[in-house]
């Protein structure tokens, strides 16, 4: 049976007004809110685990369900990689043993993102796959790109990966990278080569929406 999903319906016919304004608030500014013990004590149970590995990171943030991350363990066999999201019940749903290369943790991203910058983080890889792209021009702020915390976010480093089904939540996300460090990377529509890494990929695909990915380079 074919998938069905609706097209992003938003009042932005392109990159919002404002982008450049949040960003630069944002490099400005210090976020002083103290992140939440849960968070902690969940970092530091995936910290110990990333030491145990002895391999370099892959960072799956807002991992869902946690399929992208047992799939991107089987295919960096060489890599650990740590699948992050806030929803228990998400991350508890069965699709299987986890690969011994891959661990699942929930923690507040605003909150584990910080803490990674503070402990010296550098993942080779960083995914952000499919996010809550906020469609109405007045939840900008509520956009990875446009929230305080993307500073942080870029700061980590790494290869970024970001796929989306709304073409311009992928251009704000690139023009918010270039305006906050210089970095160009490339974007524009795909089709994956081998199997989705997420259920919302193979959804939104089967529905015959068009797929957006943008990639950088910035180390």
């Amino acid at each position: 049976m074919q998938s069905s999903s609706r097209a992003i319906v938003s009042n932005q016919s392109g990159p919002h007004r404002d982008l450049a304004a949040r960003v630069a608030r944002a490099r400005a500014s210090v976020w002083q809110r103290p992140p939440a013990q849960h968070t902690r004590d969940a970092f530091e149970v995936a910290a110990a685990w990333l030491t145990a590995s002895g391999k370099p990171l892959i960072l799956d943030a807002g991992c869902g369900v946690g399929l992208s991350t047992r799939r991107l363990a089987l295919s960096h066999p060489d890599h650990a990689v740590i699948g992050v999201d806030r929803s228990e019940q998400r991350l508890s749903r069965d699709h299987g043993e986890l690969p011994v290369n891959a661990l699942l943790v929930r923690a507040d991203l605003v909150d584990f993102w910080r803490l990674a910058q503070d402990a010296g983080w550098r993942p080779a890889h960083h995914y952000l796959l499919y996010p809550n792209p906020y469609p109405k021009s007045a939840q900008l702020k509520k956009r990875w790109h446009g929230h305080p915390v993307f500073p942080t976010l870029i700061a980590l480093g790494g290869r970024l990966e970001l796929r989306s089904n709304w073409a311009i939540y992928v251009e704000e996300f690139a023009l918010a990278v270039e305006t906050l460090c210089g970095r160009r990377g490339e974007w524009g529509a795909f089709t994956p080569e081998e199997a989705f890494l997420t259920p919302f990929e193979r959804k939104y695909a089967e529905s015959g929406q068009t797929l957006w990915r943008y990639a950088v380079d910035l180390d």
